[in-house]
Order: C-alpha cells, then structure tokens, then sequence
C-alpha cells in the first residue's frame, strides 16, 4: 500500500509505504508503479557487487564488479571469464573497479573508458583508464590500455571515491568523484578532492566544479545537454544539481544533512549566497542515491522527459516526475538495493541488483 505525502519546506513530494512495503521484490514479482506494471526480467545473476554498466553496439553488455573483475553479457549469458588487460584495481573500502562507458565514437574507435581505485605506497585515490575492446567470448581483452587521469592527492580513507563517467556533446569526458572522506578539502580549489573534472580531447582536465561529498550519480539532460548529477549527503540531505562550470555546490559549507549519530548541523546551514542550492533534496532520510538515467522510450511513453535514480537504500528506484528544471514530484517503486539504472538502446530500462546479484530489464506490462 502507498500515499503520497507532502512536506513543502523540503519541497518533496514522495510515496510514503505502509510497513513491510520497502523491502526488495522477489525474483519474478510484478511491480506495481503509477503508470505501469513492470516485470523484472533476469537478463544475468551470478554478479558480486556490480557496479557499473555499458551496452555495446552488437549487443553486448559490460559490467563491472567492484571487486575489479570487468564482465561480458554476450547472447544473454554471463561469460565465466573477465575481460583481459585492466590495470592493478585496489578494493579499499567503498573503492575498486566503478564505472564504464564507452566512447561516443565507439564503432570507429572501440575505446573503451572505466574508472576504478588505484593504490600508490598504501594510499588511494580514484583513476580512469581506457583500452581498445578486442576478441569475443573467452578472449574478450582491452589493448592499447592508458590511464588518462589520476586524483590527486591520494589519501589513505576508504570513502567517497565517487564515480561516474560521462562524456558530453563535444565528447568532453566528466569525472564525477567525491571528498575522501576530508569534507574541508572539497571547498580547495587547488587539487581533485570533492570535484567533479572534465577531460578535453587532449585529456587535459579541468576542475568543472566543487563542493561536492561524493557523486556517484549523473547524466545528461536529453534536451538542454547539461549536466545532472546527485550526491550522497550525510545523514540525510542528498541532492539533486545540474551541474555548471565554475559553480560551488556548498559542502560542507551548506548541506541539509547533519552529522550522523549526533544529528548536530553541519556547516553554516543550508543555504548560503555564491553556493548552488539543489534542485531536489532527501530528508530527513538519505536514500543513498546511486545510478540514474533520463527516459526517453517510447516503451514508457508516461515516463518520457523524466528522471529515474537508483537507490542502495529502501526503496530501490526513485522517479522524478520534472517540469523544466523544477522535480514537481517523486515515486519510490520498491527493488532493494540497486546500484545503476539505464536506458539501453533497445529502448527498455536496466538496473545492477547488489541485493540478487544480477542485471534485470524491467518490462512494462
């Protein structure tokens, strides 16, 4: 059972679900949403941990397990061997192999790009590589491969890796990281801690913008080609931004969140002027956001123009229903723990399921 509920100084609008409602769906359940009935369909099981996916032009699927292992979904079965050729991937705490995309141009040039953590005398920092894409099945393999960036510094905490890549328009790569769990330093302009970068064609990389604790979610708006990211906030207060050049997002000068455990206020409050206030804020519970793509479909005419954001808290999978630039309101559809959602080029949309280890492709009825 669910209903809506409102509260206007958080400017969310959410379904709220009666006890025992927020737990993941069993394997094969009809989910029940406002617009549609949707089918979870097994597309793979067998994953641990995965993170992060791309569609290939054949058909193919690459995933990344976290644990460093780069897998292949070819003729809808998971190969038993990974792809060949990645450079060392250190698992230090929420670090390790993240995410995966491929280049614009990816039929004329199969680079293939990936972010991952990368450890250096016991201290670890986010990295991205690329490599041509090679073989199939068994002899899948990544050749020609080049690290293209490197955060700095590198620090021995385990948290707040980020990461997401995202190439824009011009094929501009954006790199989503996160603090390092050293909150001040996200508000220093002078190195990568707390940024989002955007790599040229040259790879020469940029700061894009700060004063963000750790995204692990963005995309580009379909219409206007900007920049959609969300970030984990603390205890409560993850955002929703479109990122833009120059600006400062304000953690942990601002942030809705508060301190866990204590619940004591963060920073100077939640609003200040020179820092971007969000479009979309969570509370007074996170929900962990994760992946999150546009729909674009015609397999979910109803859904077209909005945004779906995976969750690695209850529920799963959040959409929100938007007008312009202004979320009018949001519908939680209960998946468990998901860690990426896209809409893959045959049109459906895909979510990475830690809670069944699996990629599911989820078909409206």
């Amino acid at each position: 059972m669910m209903r809506l509920c409102f509260s206007p100084a958080w400017r969310l609008i959410t379904l709220c679900l009666l006890p025992g409602a927020l737990s993941a769906q069993p394997p094969g359940s009809v989910l029940d949403t406002e617009h549609y009935r949707l089918q979870p369909v097994a597309v793979a099981t067998g994953l641990e941990v995965p993170w992060g996916m791309a569609f290939l032009p054949d058909g193919r699927i690459l995933v990344t397990e976290r644990a460093g292992r780069l897998r292949v979904i070819e003729n809808g079965r998971l190969l038993p061997a990974p792809v060949a050729g990645l450079p060392a991937v250190a698992t230090h705490g929420q670090g390790g192999l993240l995410d995966v995309a491929l280049d614009p141009d990816f039929e004329r040039e199969p680079w293939v790009y990936w972010s991952y953590t990368a450890e250096d005398r016991g201290r670890f920092g986010t990295e991205v590589a690329r490599g041509r894409l090679a073989g199939r099945g068994t002899n899948t393999r990544l050749e020609d491969v080049e690290i293209i960036f490197q955060q700095q510094p590198k620090l021995t905490s385990g948290q707040h890796f980020g990461s997401r890549l995202v190439f824009d328009r011009e094929r501009r790569l954006f790199i989503t990281l996160g603090d390092r769990g050293q909150m001040k330093e996200a508000q220093n302009p002078e190195h990568h801690i707390g940024k989002i970068m955007r790599l040229d064609s040259q790879r020469r990389a940029e700061i894009f913008s700060l004063g963000n604790r750790n995204v692990q979610g963005a995309a580009l708006h379909p219409t206007t080609g900007e920049l959609w990211a969300h970030e984990h906030g603390p205890q409560g207060g993850d955002e929703l931004n479109i990122i833009r050049q120059g600006r400062n997002y304000g953690w942990p000068v601002v942030t809705h969140g508060v301190n866990y455990g204590s619940g004591t206020r963060i920073g100077e409050g939640s609003s200040k002027s020179g820092m971007e206030p969000p479009l979309w804020t969570w509370l007074p519970r996170s929900i962990a956001p994760s992946g999150m793509t546009f729909v674009t479909s015609a397999r979910y005419p109803r859904w077209n123009g909005q945004l779906l954001i995976s969750s690695l808290q209850a529920p799963g999978l959040v959409r929100l229903v938007l007008q312009g630039n202004q979320v009018q309101r949001e519908e939680r559809i209960a998946l468990g723990r998901i860690r990426d959602v896209r809409q893959a080029p045959d049109g459906f949309i895909y979510v990475l399921s830690e809670t069944q280890g699996a990629l599911l492709r989820l078909e409206p009825r």
